[in-house]
């Protein structure tokens, strides 16, 4: 037998068997903050128990398996009938069964529900990203489907159900049912309008046959999905208009929903983005014709933001890694936490993650609030934070498994499949640009959503000199909006730079609001992570992040 060579010290333990919401102080806070005091004691119970799942050896497991066993695509049976079925790992749908249950879609249905499943999603989104997407669209589904309250009568307690059931068949005998989203096409990608997809109406009043294609179908084997496509002139003046479409008719039959391909993504392998063509396709109409854009308005709102809780819950989990690694490590004659410039950086990092985290939350609770003021703060609050809150991410998780070293390139870590996942959200429901001149449009069309984003910020005021700086040089940029579409990347980020500080400011322990006004309001800070003026209580942040 050969002898050793050498023993194994100095590697840290992995990050598991423990609750991954807990020990986001940040998140906790924000929950405490945001739900009425009659919810929150279930509230805590139910996510301290999906945190503590969350951060069990048996769900990492599920998602390292659902991630390295991507799903297949079956077009065809052996006899050579069209199926049209895509085949996951059997970790996705325990993965998928455990969000369902967990209340992912079920928002609409309790008080506090949009705080409530906020923290969840964002817990979740450590777990396994892709089972995020299934969930994500089918709680957004909700208020579109409003739009006809027939339509919502007959989908909405399948869609907010805690149940998930895996096998294609007609809706009406699922207790629970999932949907999924097919909007975009090859020509023209975000811009919907240039839609060639045609809706010719049918004899039954509100149903119509598409024809046509999608060049990404999120989710192909859910139950049922919104599809935009033209409709040729029946009960109104055609146009670009809404769409149910079944995977499974009621009677049983498939409804013609062809697949032609996956796509081979950089992230996000556990979930399946298809190429779908509709070819007599039979679908419901939802909302009038003409009115498509208007009828998803608030399903747009809901997707994005789940993509900053989706990127706020990555950063989080990279944080969390990269804090415990240098807890453990040791190099030079002492821990790495405690090296003046490692702490620095890890300070830098857990402030972006923070304030991810609070502006997440109280958009979340703007949703629960549903007042005329706080629905205007969402139009504009809700683009802000999705360009600038996704734009972080990857730049925060790339930086954390550079605190990891080479460990922190090497798959086994967990950290290359928070780098594949971080650009996702910046890209999906809208890229940058979408973003940054939605906040423009906001400030154009609907004075109330500057008024409401003004009244909220200045609940801060006085409270911090950079700060108030801040404020002031942003109403200045606001006080001439010519030739602003050049500059509405620079709006989109200072509105939500402004409020996340505003936040911090109002809610966090001082040290972080001053290390966040300093680093990020002040100009006192560089442009990589870790340059931080070093007179902040970096310390103090550090183990705030710490993931005990």
């Amino acid at each position: 037998m050969a002898g050793s060579t050498h023993s194994v010290i100095n590697q840290p333990p992995p990050l598991i068997g423990y609750d991954v919401y807990g020990a986001d102080r940040a998140l906790v806070a924000a929950v405490e903050r945001h739900l009425d005091p009659a919810v929150l004691g279930e509230a805590r119970s139910e996510l301290s128990a999906l945190g503590r799942a969350a951060g069990s050896a048996q769900l990492r497991e599920w998602a390292v398996q659902a991630d390295e066993n991507p799903p297949r695509l079956h077009t065809h049976d052996r006899y050579g009938r069209r199926i049209d079925e895509v085949e996951f790992h059997p970790a996705w749908h325990r993965l998928l069964g455990k969000g369902a249950g967990a209340g992912l879609t079920a928002a609409w249905t309790r008080p506090g529900g949009h705080v409530r499943r906020a923290a969840g999603f964002l817990v979740w989104t450590q777990v396994d990203a892709g089972t995020c997407c299934p969930l994500s669209m089918t709680h957004a589904a909700v208020p579109a489907l409003r739009a006809e309250p027939e339509l919502a009568a007959e989908w909405e307690p399948r869609l907010t159900s805690r149940l998930y059931e895996r096998q294609l068949r007609p809706a009406g005998q699922k207790a629970g049912a999932l949907f999924g989203m097919a909007m975009t096409e090859k020509q023209g990608g975000s811009d919907v309008r240039a839609n060639t997809t045609s809706a010719r109406p049918l004899a039954e009043a509100g149903t119509y046959e598409l024809t046509g294609h999608k060049w990404f179908c999120s989710a192909p084997m859910s139950d049922g999905f919104l599809v935009l496509a033209q409709a040729a002139p029946s009960a109104g003046e055609g146009g670009l208009t809404c769409f149910l479409v079944p995977r499974v008719l009621d009677d049983g039959t498939r409804n013609p929903f062809l697949l032609q391909r996956l796509k081979d993504k950089l992230g996000n392998r556990s979930n399946a983005s298809a190429e779908v063509e509709f070819d007599g396709t039979w679908a419901r109409r939802v909302g009038p014709e003409g009115r498509g854009v208007r009828t998803i308005i608030d399903m747009v709102a809901a997707t994005r933001l789940d993509c900053v809780l989706g990127s706020a819950g990555l950063m989080r989990q990279a944080v969390a890694q990269a804090v415990h690694h240098c807890d453990h490590r040791e190099a030079f004659g002492g821990k790495l936490v405690d090296k003046p410039l490692m702490r620095n950086v890890l300070a830098d990092l857990a402030l972006e993650s923070e304030a991810a985290t609070a502006l997440a939350m109280r958009l979340a609770a703007a949703c629960d609030d549903g007042s005329e003021s706080e629905r205007a703060l969402l139009r504009v609050a809700v683009p802000a934070a999705k360009y600038w809150v996704t734009k972080r991410c990857a730049p925060v998780v790339v930086e954390a498994a550079e605190c990891l070293g080479g460990n922190g390139y090497v798959e086994e870590s967990g950290m290359p499949r928070l780098v594949r996942e971080s650009p996702l959200n910046s890209i999906w429901e809208g890229a940058g640009n979408v973003q940054a001149l939605d906040v423009l449009r906001a400030l154009r069309r609907e004075p109330a959503a500057l008024d409401a984003y003004l009244r909220e910020v200045g609940l801060a005021r006085g409270a911090d000199h950079r700060l108030d700086t801040a404020i002031k040089d942003l109403l200045t940029e606001l006080a001439d909006l010519e030739g602003a579409e050049a500059r509405a990347r620079r709006l989109a980020e200072r509105f939500a730079l402004v409020l996340q500080g505003a936040l911090l400011v109002r809610f966090a322990p001082p040290e972080v609001a001053d290390a966040f006004c300093a680093g990020r309001l002040g100009g006192d800070a560089g442009a990589s992570f870790g340059s931080l003026p070093h007179s902040l209580d970096v310390a103090s942040v550090v183990a705030r992040a710490r993931p005990e």
